[in-house]
C-alpha cells in the first residue's frame, strides 16, 4: 500500500502506525512517513558509502595476508604501519564525555543488566520488572546451591531450611549487625529511625546504621526493611502468616534483592523479525512499555496469569518522609545496524524497479523516538527516564565515522519531534574489530550523547575471525577466549573508558552469561566483572539478575574504577594479534578436527533451525554433550565463520561439512523432538529450509559481509514462512539472540 510520502509500507505496518502509534501523542500518518522518507534519503547514501567503505578495507587487509601471512606477535611494525596507511588505524584520540541528563541507573548504580526480545511481551514484561528479584526463588530453584535430593512438591522444607541459611550468612556479609548473626533473629523493628534486631544476646542495631534505607508497615512490626550497600537496595519482607515466613526464624517471607537495575529491549540481535507483522509484534511491546500499559496473559502452573508494569516500591525514610524507589529497571532500547534493509517499507516504484527497502535503522530510531514520547512528556503511566532521555543501542558500527552517522540520525530525529539537542543517549557496541582499535575516537565523536560501551566478546570474535580470514586458519572456538587480543580488548575497553571519564556518567559493560541453567558457575566466575571495573554486565535471565547483583553487593566498583583509572592504557597493537593456528594447523589431530567441525555444526544447525523453522529469536540450545547454552546470532557468526575459514585454508573440505551437517541435523532433530510446530531436517535434508540456511552461513562465509548472518537466516525465514523451499532469491533484513529464561521453580 502507498501513502502521501510515496512510500510502499506493509499493511500490517502501516495500521501500527497510523492506529497505535502516532495517535496518543498528537502526530499525523502524514508527518510519520514523510519524516521517514526524508531520513532515508538522507542518510541511506551515506549508510551506502561507509558499508562499501568497510568492503575496500577488508579487499585491502585480505590482500596484505595472502601475501604476508598474519603478523609476528612480537614484531607487529609492519602491519601496523599498512593499517595506518590504508586509514583503518585512526590516530590516537583523547576523549572527553560531556553527556548529560543521565538517569543514576546509568551513570551512578553498578548492577546487572538484561537484554530481553522485544517480540516476546511476557518476557519484555518479565525483564521491566526484574529490577526487583527474590533471592529466596533464585537460590531455591536453581543450582547455586547444592541439591542432594528430589525436591518435594509443594515447599520442601528441608530446601527452604538451606536457603534460608545461606541468606543469613550473605546478610551477615553484605549487611552485618553490630554483633551476633542475622540468623540469631528473631524479629526486627525500627525505633527512632534505626533497625533493631532482637538476637539471643540482646536487641542490636546494623554494623554500620546507615545501611538501613527505610521500612513499610508499623515500625514495631513492619512489613519490610530497606537495606542499602554500593548503591542498590534489598528488601526483607516481614510476614508471619507467609508459609516461608512461618518457618523463618523472624518471619521474613522473602529477601527481594534490586537486580536488573537496567534492561535493554531488543529490537535487533534477539529476535527474528523479517517482514511489516514481526516489527509490528516487536514494536508494539516498546510502545506498550513507554506507555506503561503492556500486559501478557498466559497459562503457569495449571492456571492463567496476567502480568503487567510493576508499580513504583513506596517506604518510609529513617527521617519519617516517603521514600519511593523505581519498580521497574531503566529501559534502554537496541536498534539495527547500518547495514539493514527492511523490505516491509520501500521507497517509491520507479521506470527501473519497485523501489529499494528503506533503512531499517532509520525506521527503528523514529518509532523508538516517538513510543518515547509518552515517557518524556510525562504521559504514560510510569516514568521510564526521570532525567528526560531516551537510551539507544547502537550495534556493529565499524569505527569512528559510523558513529558519527549515528549520531547525525539522532540528531535528526530530536529536530524532527522538537526535543533538545542530545535528548537522544546512545550505547555504543564495542563488538567490532574497527571500532574496538578506535574507540577513543568512536566516543569523540559522539562525546556528548554516549552512555556506555559494552564489550561483546561474541560478535567481536566473529568479526576477528572474518578480519583475519586469509591470515590462516583460526584457533578452534573455545580457544579464542585465552588469545591475546581478547584478554587486551576487554583490559582497553575499561581503560579507555575510564580515560574518558565514564566514572559516575556512563556505563563500562561486559558481555552475557552463556548458560542460564548454570548459576553456581556464574556465581563463581562472573564476580570477575564488577572487580575488573565493568559497572554493568549482561545476564540471561532475572534469576540470573538477582544473583548477579550479589556480586555488585560484594565489590564496591565505584572504588574499583578509582584505583584502575591510574593504570597504564593496554596497548592496542595487541588488539592486532591474529588468532591464527601455529604451522597451519598441521599439529591438530584428526580427532581435533573432527570433534571441532561437529560442535560448531550442531551449534550452527541447533539455532538455525529455531529461527528459520519457528521464527525464535533467541534460545537456550543444547549443545553436543546435551548442556543448554545460549546460542544467538554472535556465537552463529562464529561457529560459521570459523567452518568457513578452516574449509578456506584445508583443514576440513566441502564432503566432510555436508557429511558432518548431515549426521548433527539428526542429533539436533531429536533434541528439538518435543517443541511444538518443529519440522525435522534429517526427513529431507535437501528440501529443508533450516539446513539449507545453516550450508548457506558456511559455504558463503568468505564473501558474506563482515561474516554476517543476518541475509541468509531472514531469506531462508522467509522463504519458510511463505512455505517454499527452494534457493532463496534474495534481499530482506535480518537480526541476532541473546536468551531470556523465564522464571526459576520458587518456594513461595
Amino acid at each position: 500500500m502507498s501513502n502521501p510520502s510515496g512510500l510502499q509500507v506493509d499493511p500490517a505496518l502501516r495500521a501500527f502506525v497510523e492506529d497505535e502509534l502516532v495517535p496518543g501523542v498528537g502526530l499525523t500518518p502524514d508527518w510519520f512517513w514523510g519524516t521517514l522518507a526524508a531520513l532515508h534519503e538522507r542518510f541511506a547514501p551515506r549508510a551506502a558509502s561507509l558499508l562499501e567503505r568497510r568492503d575496500e578495507l577488508q579487499a585491502q587487509i585480505d590482500a596484505w595476508h595472502r601475501e604476508h601471512g598474519a603478523a609476528p606477535e612480537g614484531d607487529l611494525d609492519e602491519y601496523v604501519r599498512f593499517l595506518t596507511a590504508i586509514g583503518y588505524l585512526e590516530p590516537l584520540a583523547e576523549p572527553h564525555l560531556s553527556v548529560t541528563g543521565v538517569d543514576r541507573e546509568i551513570a551512578e548504580v553498578p548492577g546487572p543488566q538484561l537484554v530481553v526480545p522485544a517480540t516476546v511481551p511476557r518476557y519484555a514484561l518479565n525483564a521491566a520488572n526484574a529490577r526487583w528479584g527474590s533471592l529466596f526463588d533464585a537460590l531455591y530453584g536453581t543450582d547455586a546451591l547444592p541439591l542432594d535430593h528430589e525436591l518435594a512438591s509443594g515447599l520442601d522444607e528441608r530446601r527452604a531450611a538451606q536457603v534460608i541459611a545461606e541468606a543469613d550468612r550473605l546478610l551477615d556479609t553484605y549487611f552485618p549487625l553490630e554483633r551476633g548473626s542475622h540468623a540469631d533473629t528473631s524479629a526486627y523493628r525500627v525505633e527512632e529511625g534505626t533497625l533493631v534486631a532482637e538476637t539471643d544476646t540482646g536487641r542490636v542495631g546494623l554494623a554500620e546504621p546507615a545501611q538501613f534505607a527505610g521500612y513499610r508497615g508499623d515500625p514495631g512490626a513492619p512489613t519490610a526493611l530497606l537495606l542499602r550497600r554500593h548503591g542498590l537496595h534489598a528488601e526483607l519482607t516481614v510476614d508471619p502468616g507467609h508459609r516461608v515466613g512461618r518457618g523463618h526464624h523472624a518471619h521474613v517471607a522473602d529477601v527481594l534483592l534490586e537486580s536488573a537495575v537496567t534492561t535493554i529491549v531488543d529490537l535487533e540481535d534477539s529476535v527474528a523479525t523479517v517482514d511489516g507483522p514481526d516489527k509490528v509484534g516487536a514494536y508494539r511491546t516498546w510502545l506498550g512499555l513507554m506507555t506503561g500499559e503492556l500486559t501478557a496473559t498466559f497459562p503457569k502452573g495449571g492456571h492463567e496469569v496476567t502480568r503487567s508494569v510493576a508499580d513504583d516500591r513506596t517506604y518510609t525514610a529513617p527521617d519519617g518522609g516517603e521514600l519511593v524507589l523505581p519498580g521497574r529497571a531503566l529501559l534502554l532500547v537496541r536498534n539495527v545496524g547500518h547495514h539493514m534493509r527492511l523490505s516491509a517499507v520501500r521507497t517509491p516504484p520507479s521506470a527501473t524497479g519497485d523501489g529499494e527497502p528503506v533503512l531499517e535503522e532509520a525506521l527503528d530510531l523514529l518509532v523508538s523516538a516517538v513510543a518515547a514520547l509518552y515517557d518524556l512528556r510525562g504521559i504514560g503511566r510510569f516514568r521510564n527516564s526521570r532525567a528526560g532521555s531516551l537510551y539507544v543501542v547502537k550495534p556493529k558500527m565499524h569505527g569512528p565515522d559510523e558513529v558519527s552517522l549515528s549520531a547525525d540520525l539522532f540528531t535528526a530525529v530530536e529536530q524532527a519531534l522538537e526535543l533538545p539537542p542530545t535528548t537522544i543517549k546512545m550505547g555504543i557496541m564495542d563488538e567490532e574489530r574497527r571500532t574496538s582499535v578506535n574507540l577513543e575516537a568512536c566516543i569523540a565523536r559522539a562525546a556528548d550523547r554516549v552512555i556506555f560501551v559494552n564489550t561483546g566478546f561474541l560478535d567481536r570474535t566473529g568479526d576477528e575471525i572474518h578480519t583475519d580470514f586469509e591470515a590462516g586458519p583460526v584457533v578452534r572456538k573455545d580457544d579464542e577466549k585465552s588469545t591475546v587480543w581478547l584478554r587486551a580488548y576487554e583490559d582497553r575497553n575499561v581503560d579507555v573508558a575510564l580515560r574518558a571519564g565514564f566514572a559516575g556518567r556512563a556505563q563500562i559493560g561486559k558481555g552475557m552469561w552463556a548458560q542460564p541453567a548454570g548459576m553456581r558457575a556464574m556465581l563463581d566466575t562472573k564476580g570477575a566483572h564488577p572487580r575488573a571495573g565493568a559497572n554493568t554486565a549482561w545476564v540471561p535471565s532475572p534469576t540470573a539478575a538477582t544473583l548477579h547483583a550479589l556480586h555488585y553487593l560484594e565489590t564496591d566498583v565505584v572504588a574499583v574504577q578509582r584505583e584502575l583509572a591510574d593504570r597504564p592504557l593496554t596497548d592496542r597493537e595487541k588488539l592486532l594479534v591474529v588468532p591464527v593456528l601455529p604451522d597451519g594447523g598441521a599439529g591438530l589431530g584428526d580427532d581435533e578436527r573432527r570433534r571441532e567441525l561437529e560442535t560448531n555444526a550442531q551449534s550452527i544447525l541447533g539455532y538455525v533451525v529455531r529461527w528459520v523453522g519457528l521464527g525464535i529469536g533467541c534460545s537456550t540450545v543444547p549443545d553436543l554433550d546435551g548442556v543448554g547454552l545460549m546460542e544467538d546470532r554472535a556465537t552463529l557468526r562464529i561457529s560459521s565463520q570459523e567452518i568457513a575459514n578452516w574449509l578456506h585454508h584445508g583443514l576440513v573440505d566441502k564432503a566432510q561439512v555436508r557429511e558432518t551437517f548431515a549426521r548433527m541435523a539428526v542429533l539436533v532433530d531429536e533434541q528439538n523432538a518435543g517443541e511444538p510446530g518443529y519440522v525435522p531436517m534429517s526427513k529431507d535434508l535437501e528440501h529443508s529450509p533450516s539446513f539449507r540456511a545453516a550450508l548457506d552461513l558456511v559455504f558463503s562465509g568468505r564473501e558474506e559481509p563482515n561474516g554476517y548472518t543476518e541475509r541468509a537466516l531472514t531469506v531462508w525465514r522467509q522463504r519458510a514462512k511463505g512455505g517454499g523451499n527452494g534457493a532463496p532469491d534474495g534481499g530482506g533484513d535480518g537480526t541476532r539472540a541473546a536468551v531470556l529464561a523465564d522464571e526459576a521453580p520458587s518456594p513461595s
